[in-house]
């Protein structure tokens, strides 16, 4: 008998086991995603309390807005530039540092004595969330591999972001029913000083071993024309859309946003790199995006309006309403990593769209009676799972397959589509709600203006969910085996 039939057969392939987080990333995981949730609370916990805080310091009520506006408007036109500063200059010195600048402005907004020094809070506020939360993500995807670690990670990220916007509804409602609004700002501080002393030790840097010049132009062009374009939507909401402030704003905003591109082309070292901006993946992918954080958060200020306007639900109980919505996001963010590397980023985000858009197309049949509110939480919750299915496939897809020294430009540029989106959202469904009552006032004209902003909402999730089917491509970003 020969020696290969006598010989012991070898034993089969050990299957790939799924990987586990080492204790130090899970350290690092919780500090990131600690810092991220404290921003995205930043992002609605004044809202309830605006009434409160313009009485308190003297806001007049046309300028109310300004005090979610200026936030918004730092937050995302300086996105893009600090993603790439913290390329260059290193990702945990920015992240540390955007968390001091955090701390001190929310002390500051707490202690505020005029709408001036508020209003001067909110702007630095908003550039801190502007350096942390690119700079966090990219510390977040070179922490861990691309692969299963990562869409948990990413996962895990964006279900806290979207229950962290949820939670600031209630936390801000809780605050100043219970304290003050000041509290509103107070609780950052020592949040953020807890990361700040914690953060030197545990988070390792990353950056590029050669640091290019930082493009000026480039810089100049893409925040000047996100800052105007963020404040011509803020204003369509606030004047409409054919107003003269409205439609120059626009304008000049995608003038600028046109010349950053030729700009780009020609920079030696641009601040985005043209040959990013043509992958399918980063394009389409932040497009998705910017529909998903445009709908949900839109939705939220709709259903606002519903449960306050037509059922005469008190800020705190709206507030309260909406942590269903919360849930359902941690319950999509948890799902959304595993549902990328069974699925694929394009399965997940479709499937994912078609679910919030079915969910919230049934809230067209919304009433005056009390007894809808069961339809409400029901669609919020299932929509809300649907909706971070759609945002953990964006970030899987948008920093997906791209080097390290690339990953603060990618998450800058997602982290700019969801401030943005979050921004836009509001102002767009505020004007088609207006433009539905035309000059009626009621409950009824209410509901007759969100009933109609909600079918617009829908469809713009179904659009957002067929487009990623058709043009993301047939090839599927998918966890490495192992």
């Amino acid at each position: 008998m020969s020696t290969s039939s006598t010989a012991p057969l070898a034993p089969p392939a050990p299957q790939a086991a799924d990987p586990r987080m080492s204790g130090r990333q899970k350290l690092v995981l919780t500090l990131l995603l600690g810092a991220q949730f404290m921003i995205a609370v930043d992002f609605s916990i004044l809202n309830v309390a605006l009434p409160v805080v313009g009485e308190g310091l003297g806001f007049s009520l046309s300028h109310l807005q300004w005090i979610a506006t200026s936030f918004a408007l730092a937050a995302a036109g300086f996105t893009l530039l600090l993603g790439r500063v913290a390329d260059l200059v290193g990702r945990k010195r920015l992240f540390i540092g955007g968390m001091v600048v955090l701390g001190l402005s929310s002390a500051l907004g707490g202690l505020a004595d005029s709408p001036e020094v508020l209003l001067t809070a909110r702007v630095l506020q908003g550039l801190a969330t502007a350096a942390v939360t690119p700079a966090g993500l990219a510390l977040l995807t070179t922490s861990f591999k691309e692969g299963r670690l990562r869409e948990r990670a990413l996962g895990l990220n964006g279900a806290l972001m979207s229950a962290g916007f949820t939670a600031g509804a209630i936390l801000g409602g809780l605050l100043t029913d219970l304290l003050s609004w000041r509290w509103a700002f107070f609780v950052n501080v020592p949040v953020a000083a807890l990361v700040v002393a914690l953060a030197p030790s545990v988070i390792t840097d990353s950056r590029p071993a050669v640091r290019p010049k930082l493009d000026v132009p480039g810089a100049v062009t893409v925040t000047g024309g996100l800052l105007l374009l963020v404040y011509g939507l803020t204003q369509a909401g606030e004047t409409g859309w054919t107003a003269p402030a409205t439609l120059a704003a626009l304008s000049a905003g995608a003038a600028l946003l046109v010349g950053f591109w030729f700009v780009e082309k020609r920079a030696a070292a641009p601040l985005v790199p043209v040959h990013i901006l043509k992958r399918r993946s980063v394009i389409w992918g932040n497009a998705t995006g910017l529909i998903a954080f445009v709908t949900e958060t839109s939705l939220v200020f709709l259903l606002t309006l519903y449960l306050q306007e037509v059922l005469g639900y008190s800020p705190l109980a709206t507030g309260l309403a909406f942590g269903v919505l919360g849930i359902g996001t941690v319950i999509g963010g948890t799902l959304g990593g595993r549902a990328v590397g069974r699925f694929g980023t394009r399965r997940t985000i479709v499937f994912g769209g078609i679910v919030q858009a079915a969910a919230t197309l049934s809230l067209v049949a919304l009433g005056t009676s009390g007894g809808w509110i069961q339809l409400v939480l029901a669609a919020t919750f299932i929509g809300g799972i649907g909706n971070m299915l759609m945002i953990v496939g964006f970030m899987v897809t948008a920093t997906s397959g791209l080097p390290d020294e690339e990953q603060g430009l990618a998450t800058g540029l997602a982290t700019m589509t969801q401030q943005v989106g979050i921004t836009l959202g509001i102002p767009v469904m505020s004007a088609v709600v207006t433009a539905r009552m035309a000059g009626a006032t009621g409950p009824d004209a209410v509901l007759s203006g969100v009933a109609l902003a909600v079918l617009v909402n829908s469809a713009l999730v179904l659009a957002g969910a067929l487009a990623a089917w058709f043009l993301l491509g047939r090839r599927e970003v998918r966890s490495p085996a192992g």
